[in-house]
């Protein structure tokens, strides 16, 4: 009986060893998922967007005061990550929702004398978009990470979900056509703990991304001055959360 008791005693001893050993194994294999020459995970967070108008005129009148009014759009993204040292290259795939408002004076700022007549463009834009990012570890010390990156960002417009309303214009049904492809600078900082990790992005666009603005009646217009010309860059905050593997 002593020996029955003793055997059960030793193997509740060594199924506890056993347990103990296999949970630090799987600490210490999330612990070391930042030293594999390959990691891949997801991030999903929100942005903010704002335009950078380089050229705005509507017929003969040359905008040059605009107020930008923040709205906040989303994202989710799939990513690669190959290691060397301190040093990653990471491609990514994400889906991007961003939203923005511009605000602004039609009869332009050359006319102090009468009231202001403000009107709007909203933008809600769909994108598909392919960064690849250079990034440096400044700390990479057992599961804690700080990095900087940056790099290109290809992005494509989707046409059929996008939608751009313009407010208080005499013009009626405008419609604006964006270019299919545009290209974007990024940079960023990362903070990485074990697998989870946050980064905070500026993006600026390097290409304008209005092609042309139209409405009902520009078949009457025997000119350039009944033209409504709108060139803008986009730039984006943004925030976002994710586990790498």
């Amino acid at each position: 009986m002593r020996r029955i008791l003793s055997l059960f005693i030793l193997s509740l001893f060594v199924l506890q060893a056993s347990g103990q050993y296999k949970r630090q194994d799987i600490v210490n294999r999330i612990l070391r998922s930042n030293d594999n020459r390959f990691n891949f995970g997801i991030r999903a967070g929100f942005n903010s967007t704002m335009y950078l108008v380089s050229d705005f005129k509507i017929k003969d009148v040359t905008i040059d005061e605009i107020q930008n009014n923040y709205k906040i759009g989303g994202f989710v993204a799939l990513f690669g990550r190959f290691n060397i040292s301190r040093h990653y290259i990471q491609p990514e795939i994400s889906y991007q929702i961003s939203r923005s408002e511009i605000t602004f004076d039609k009869l332009g700022s050359h006319h102090p004398e009468i009231e202001p007549d403000y009107a709007s463009i909203y933008a809600k834009i769909h994108s598909i978009e392919f960064p690849v990012l250079y990034g440096y570890n400044i700390i990479k010390k057992g599961p804690y990470e700080l990095s900087v990156f940056g790099g290109p960002k290809a992005k494509f417009l989707w046409k059929r979900k996008n939608e751009i309303t313009f407010g208080n214009f005499e013009q009626k049904d405008m419609k604006e056509e964006l270019h299919p492809l545009t290209l974007s600078a990024v940079l960023g900082v990362g903070v990485n703990i074990s697998t989870i990790f946050f980064d905070f992005r500026y993006e600026q666009g390097l290409t304008n991304i209005s092609k042309t603005v139209t409405y009902d009646d520009m078949h009457t217009v025997q000119n350039e001055s009944g033209l409504i010309v709108f060139r803008r860059r986009d730039a984006i905050l943004s925030f976002s959360l994710g586990v790498m593997f």
